[in-house]
């Protein structure tokens, strides 16, 4: 077949049809990664899969040449409250897509896959391509991108060519989201004594929950990023392990979200933290640190030159797990995220890989 734009505008919608039909929830992404492996394979691509992540590259992939990855993840958090239709019935009104994960992410990924689709066959770029994707990014779980970049078999797939960027499919409007927040969970204990509650006696763990919650509320971190504005600490939280209506706990646990700008290390926010505390504080993971890919790489250059407007993004995505420059841009509206008839305008695909194809023929890589 002769992938023209049109036909893989055409194919990309019943794609993602094909994707919302298919349940992915984080850490039961076998079945899509089936549907994927097997779609791009039929389309002549190299498909490789390690656990429920599938990566590919073109027949004409040049190891003397860098490389540019394509990655969006396939699996979606479980349906919220509200929905009014079937959240796994891609069903296309006044042109959207309703179904669960079609604006987050599956507009980017069918996108980005008719994108990589229509460059098969192309004249070769001055990079190759290799597309990712990935399971658990929803839950930032260690069996997706993470998994797959740093797989030896990964890497020899590539047969020694450099990463030097990557395109990473998230909703932002087809706009260049070039730094994000970091995001690091804190799980506090306030520690009290038990007693009775008719006596009085005890020490309530609660309260000194609350005077801990005030105490994060009102800290202030003065120092405000131009691109993702202020460092926040929120609790999500709050619980006891007890259940009996007249005994005083003894701990409150709770939960902290702390969304960290680029102006901060994450562990000088832990200590400053911990100095207005009573609780103990432990960080979960520091994993999922705050990002930024240079106004002048090469993919943000190419998306300057097209005129397309740039921005520090609040939510954070596998591009915080990549150990190069990389890019959050895609189709789609954030604001749709994890929402009831989650939907994508079908003109937002169409226009997606329009995006994606113009910048990548815009890139011209360093020497």
């Amino acid at each position: 077949m002769n992938y023209t734009i049109d036909i893989v505008k055409k194919e990309a919608v019943e794609l993602l049809g094909q994707l919302i039909s298919i349940p992915s929830f984080s850490k039961e992404e076998k079945e899509v990664a089936n549907h994927l492996q097997q779609w791009i394979t039929d389309r002549g691509m190299e498909c490789k899969r390690l656990m429920n992540n599938i990566y590919a590259t073109h027949s004409t992939f040049d190891p003397s040449k860098p490389t540019i990855v394509l990655n969006s993840h396939h699996d979606t958090v479980k349906p919220v409250n509200g929905y009014t239709k079937d959240p796994y019935l891609p069903i296309i009104e006044d042109g959207k897509l309703f179904g669960l994960g079609s604006n987050d992410a599956g507009g980017s990924l069918a996108s980005l896959i008719a994108s990589f689709v229509y460059f098969s066959q192309q004249a070769p770029l001055a990079f190759n391509l290799c597309l990712i994707a990935s399971a658990e990014e929803e839950i930032s779980g260690k069996n997706g991108v993470e998994l797959v970049l740093n797989d030896a078999d990964f890497q020899n797939h590539l047969k020694g060519s450099s990463i030097i960027g990557a395109i990473v499919g998230e909703p932002t409007r087809m706009q260049m989201a070039v730094a994000e927040r970091g995001l690091m969970v804190l799980d506090g204990v306030a520690k009290g004594q038990a007693g009775h509650a008719a006596r009085e006696e005890g020490l309530n763990a609660i309260h000194l929950a609350i005077q801990d919650i005030e105490a994060i509320n009102a800290i202030e971190f003065k120092k405000v990023s131009e691109l993702t504005g202020k460092t926040t600490a929120k609790v999500t939280v709050i619980e006891t392990e007890n259940k009996a209506h007249n005994v005083i706990p003894s701990n409150c646990r709770f939960v902290v979200d702390v969304r960290v700008n680029e102006l901060y290390h994450f562990e000088e926010v832990v200590e400053m933290i911990k100095q207005v505390v009573q609780a103990e504080l432990q960080p979960r993971s520091f994993r999922l640190r705050s990002t930024m890919i240079a106004l002048d790489h090469p993919i943000v250059k190419a998306g300057l030159a097209l005129g397309i407007p740039y921005y520090g993004s609040p939510t954070t995505s596998d591009k915080a797990l990549m150990h190069f420059p990389a890019l959050k841009m895609g189709p789609g509206n954030s604001a749709r995220s994890h929402t009831a008839d989650e939907f994508i305008f079908i003109e937002e695909i169409e226009q997606g890989i329009e995006g994606y194809i113009r910048l990548l023929e815009t890139i011209q890589p360093t020497s």
